[in-house]
């Protein structure tokens, strides 16, 4: 199995400076919330969730806040869809799209997304891709067979962690694949074969107001969080958006992904 991913990343070195900017490449384990245990000879006591969550809000109520809320947010959202036969080989199918914005983040003629601005502040080419992508999705949901989606939230401080999280969600998707492979630019087939498509989305952004909550559970809350996270990422021309990444499978035009493939590749999918 083969899998497409797009690469451009942008990290602040201020959680909320709009100006001050440095690339870095940036890449989890699913996120388990763990109870501390104390244990004495004669008693046991634990962190109940109660006084978890008081000290989360305290935590958070000394936070800087910015347009998006406190803090620094990583997110991932995966959804399957079926694809037929007929729109595989469309130039607006979804494969096209996504491959469409790959040649574009992976151009040697150019910079890439290296040099992210246009026209200087409030037009960030990762936010507009990031844009694009959730737009094609959420024009195929129709289409849509599962979903799921995660997050963890970071103090504005926590630069490391939150770069080394979401590293390590886009290592685990990158690592269920056997190579990486982007379709050269003209590439076309004459005839396509049915498949299932699975959409792999992983992102930081500043602030904790992007909805990442129960995509899976229905059509209409995985709608929501895409349309949170298409709306959110163009806050700002773009600048609150830290990094985007996108992957997806299958990616080369003749292989074909079935439902027992999903769910044996993606056992966290939620079927709708």
């Amino acid at each position: 199995m083969t899998v497409a991913f797009l690469l451009p990343v942008l990290i602040p070195t201020l959680a909320f400076s709009p100006t001050t900017t440095h690339n870095s490449p940036i890449k989890s384990y699913p996120h388990v919330q763990t109870i501390q245990k104390h244990r004495s000879p004669t008693i046991r006591t634990t962190t109940s969730p109660s006084t978890h969550l008081h000290l989360f809000v305290l935590e958070k109520a000394f936070e800087e806040e910015g347009p998006l809320g406190k803090g620094i947010t990583v997110g991932k959202l995966q959804i399957a869809l079926n694809v037929n036969a007929l729109e595989r080989t469309s130039k607006d199918s979804i494969f096209a799209i996504l491959e469409e914005n790959a040649r574009a983040g992976n151009d040697e003629d150019d910079d890439g997304f290296d040099d992210d601005y246009e026209d200087g502040y409030g037009d960030s080419h990762l936010s507009k891709m990031c844009h694009q992508v959730c737009l094609a999705l959420l024009r195929k949901s129709d289409d849509w067979i599962a979903a799921c989606s995660e997050s963890k939230w970071f103090k504005g401080g926590d630069y490391g962690k939150t770069e080394s999280l979401y590293n390590q969600w886009a290592d685990r998707e990158a690592a269920k694949f056997e190579k990486e492979y982007i379709p050269e630019e003209g590439s076309t087939l004459s005839e396509g074969k049915a498949t299932v498509a699975v959409v792999s989305i992983i992102l930081e952004i500043q602030g904790d107001e992007t909805n990442f909550e129960r995509a899976g559970f229905s059509i209409a809350e995985t709608k929501s969080v895409l349309t949170s996270i298409a709306s959110d990422c163009r806050v700002e021309g773009g600048d609150c958006l830290n990094g985007f990444e996108v992957f997806w499978t299958p990616s080369e035009p003749t292989e074909v992904l079935t439902e027992r493939d999903t769910i044996l590749d993606f056992p966290e999918l939620i079927t709708m």
